[in-house]
């Protein structure tokens, strides 16, 4: 089976070509831009000017993943990700992910106008399959070993690409037996989430693998990363646009159908370089 198009909600996206995901983080402590987007008005602003440069998807988040990140209530996740995803659907002609592990933010959210549920946990939470199942949402599963808080504390795998493509395999086939179509499955391997640097870049290397005969979508989140810091030696997570613009082109060159990226204009200019190299073949 060919995957082609990504339908959730009433909303399709065309996915024979790559899309771009812009990143809407709408909390204080992000890793990168942590802070400049809490608040409904400066949050749709951003979504406005990343749909502007070429973002398909925006993926809103409320809660921080980063390493050594506390978890949030879910009170907390709600104040701040449901307004946010409302105003987007009712301004914005764009496709709505959120990025949470809560089947009740998820279920708010859904009613605000969200179309896709981005879990780091996969949706391992309790109840989480059977409510993506009954709300009719796109899924994206992430692999992570751990947890945020101590996910970078001696991650170890004896094949980490075997252990990860096995585990998304295993999430995928369990969001289908309860009813999740697989055009409505996305793997993501989940880079920096429990993995060295070696670890990052051998999936890297490895990443067409995990369209699993393109039975599922797949994708690719790399932008910013400290993986790209130890290659480039960028210490500042902002400053490392080259490098992630790079990752994200070697990912549209090895099957990812999308990309979760924050600087979304110069990663559609990459994009809009892949799509001419295709054209020309």
């Amino acid at each position: 089976m060919t995957l082609t198009t990504l339908s959730a909600r009433g909303r399709s996206l065309d996915l024979t070509r790559p899309k771009i995901m812009g990143i809407l983080n709408v909390t204080p402590d992000s890793f990168s831009d942590g802070g400049k987007y809490v608040g409904v008005d400066a949050a749709l602003r951003h979504a406005e000017d990343m749909v502007k440069h070429g973002a398909a998807i925006i993926d809103v988040g409320g809660e921080s993943t980063r390493p050594g990140a506390d978890p949030v209530t879910t009170a907390q996740e709600l104040e701040r990700v449901v307004p946010v995803v409302a105003a987007i659907a009712q301004n914005l002609d764009v496709m709505v992910s959120v990025d949470t592990s809560s089947p009740e933010v998820m279920t708010a959210a859904t009613e605000a106008g969200a179309h896709i549920w981005n879990d780091i946990r996969a949706l391992s939470r309790p109840g989480a399959i059977a409510t993506a199942a009954r709300l009719e949402v796109a899924v994206c599963l992430m692999h992570m070993q751990g947890d945020p808080k101590t996910m970078q504390v001696k991650p170890t795998y004896d094949d980490v690409v075997l252990e990860v493509k096995d585990f998304l395999q295993e999430r995928a086939r369990a969001c289908e037996a309860a009813g999740i179509p697989a055009e409505r499955i996305i793997l993501d391997p989940g880079f920096g989430f429990g993995k060295s640097v070696a670890d990052n870049y051998q999936l890297l290397n490895h990443l067409s693998e995990f369209s699993l005969e393109q039975r599922y979508f797949l994708l690719s989140a790399l932008s910013r990363k400290s993986m790209i810091g130890a290659a480039t030696g960028q210490p500042v997570a902002a400053e490392r646009v080259t490098g992630s613009v790079a990752a994200a082109f070697f990912s549209f060159e090895h099957g990812a159908h999308l990309v979760r990226v924050h600087d979304v204009k110069e990663t559609y200019e990459a994009l809009q370089v892949y799509e001419a190299l295709c054209q020309y073949q």
